[in-house]
């Protein structure tokens, strides 16, 4: 408790501080650009014998022309079968994700970026297993962390649009992750 009231005392000293340092003919705060506004997100999927459908859409604002940040929601669905040697299906895992993101990406340059994306997403599930004695297997439901680390490609779409083409990876790896082990492509976009 003493390191937390001292480290609070430090931070109001040192802003009272800056505060006082501060010329008094500074410019009027700026005030939000809706202009600066960023809408877009990740829609994508795959079907098969592994289906996977993502719905992820995203507000942000680009603080310069070359950093831009916000926050999203992420709703995905995931099912995989897993087969016998002579094709037959043997068992079928579902599985759902539920959760919030926040993103930042950094452009060096005008189609280049690198990007940072904290989520917490919830999961649940099930595995259905087809041969005797067929049974389904609830999965309990526990919040996963992710963070998603990558870069890509920005390609212009008219005035300000942009279709983001990325490569991923989840530097946490949880188990229950729904990117998998492995760095991902991603299509997004921005308007």
């Amino acid at each position: 408790m003493k390191k937390i009231l001292t480290l609070a005392a430090m931070a109001i000293l040192a802003t009272q501080a800056w505060a006082q340092e501060t010329p008094a003919t500074e410019e009027a705060p700026r005030k939000f650009d809706k202009s600066k506004l960023v809408m877009g997100g990740n829609i994508g999927a795959t079907f098969g014998d592994f289906t996977f459908i993502q719905f992820s859409p995203q507000v942000g604002y680009a603080f310069t022309r070359n950093i831009v940040a916000g926050a999203g929601v992420n709703f995905s669905y995931s099912s995989q079968k897993i087969r016998f040697f002579n094709g037959d299906e043997s068992q079928r895992y579902n599985y759902g994700y539920a959760g919030l993101n926040v993103f930042t990406r950094v452009y060096p340059v005008n189609f280049l970026f690198l990007s940072a994306q904290p989520e917490l997403n919830y999961n649940w599930g099930k595995i259905k297993y087809k041969n005797p004695p067929a049974a389904d297997v609830k999965i309990n439901g526990a919040f996963i962390p992710s963070l998603l680390i990558g870069g890509g490609l920005a390609i212009p779409m008219g005035n300000r649009g942009q279709t983001l083409l990325s490569m991923q990876y989840d530097v946490l790896q949880n188990s229950r992750s729904p990117y998998g082990q492995r760095a991902f492509f991603n299509i997004g976009f921005a308007l």
